[in-house]
This record gives C-alpha cells, structure tokens and sequence, in this order.
C-alpha cells in the first residue's frame, strides 16, 4: 500500500509545486495577466505558460527519481521554480531587441516558442543536475 500512498503524496506535491510556480510568475509578468490573456485567446501566452509547467513538471520528475525522501522532492522543486525564475529573467534580458512580455501580449507566437522551448530545455539541464 507504501507505493500508492506515496504516488499520491508525489502527485499532490507535484500540484501544489506547479500552482506555487504559477502564481509566481503570474506576478513577475507586469504587462498582462497570464490567464485574461489565456482567456482572450493569446497563444503566445499560453506556449509560455505551458513551457512554465511542463519544465517545472520534468525538474519534479527527475527530483522524484533522485530524491531520497518527500521533503528533497519538495526542496528541488521549489529551488527548480527559482531557476525557471531565473531563466526567464535572463531570456527577457538577453532579447535586447525585443521585450519577451510585450511580444507575448502581442500574441507573438514566435517567441511563445521560443519562450516555452527556453523553459523546457533548461528543466532538461536542471533535473539533469539533480544528484
């Protein structure tokens, strides 16, 4: 019965943890709201959104697989929000000819893209680094 109450407790983490990475970067976003522009249809927004929670999931995933308790899954995940966090800062200040959140209020799907495969690749990178 351990397996299953465990799964649960994992999958539980797992929500909490991408709500938590939701809300934060819900505030880091100044220009619009993540989910009116959902809401309005905006397919950029929703790519990078998307990227933000698949990246996060994936830093979970391999946390899961290299963490001895419950507790190292919750402390990678939140320290994995904080390099997604991180990312998208250095992704916003690397497109010097372009700001990444007026482009994604645009709709530009572009760099929705590119946004998402920023976020993901580097959860890639992040959750390799977990030992």
């Amino acid at each position: 019965m351990e397996p299953f109450v465990l799964t649960a407790l994992y999958f539980v983490i797992a929500i909490a943890i991408v709500l938590v990475g939701l809300i934060i970067f819900e505030f880091m976003t100044r220009k619009y709201k993540d989910w009116d522009e959902v809401l309005n249809g905006n397919h950029a927004v929703s790519l990078s959104i998307g990227g933000k929670i698949v990246a996060i999931c994936i830093i979970l995933a391999f946390s899961i697989y290299h963490s001895a308790s419950v507790l190292d899954t919750l402390i990678w995940g939140l320290f994995g929000i904080f390099l997604q966090m991180i990312a998208y800062l250095l992704f916003e200040l690397f497109t010097r000819k372009f700001s990444v959140e007026e482009q994604l209020k645009k709709g530009n799907i572009s760099v929705g893209i590119i946004s998402m495969c920023v976020s993901i690749g580097l959860a890639f990178v992040i959750g390799a680094s977990i030992t």
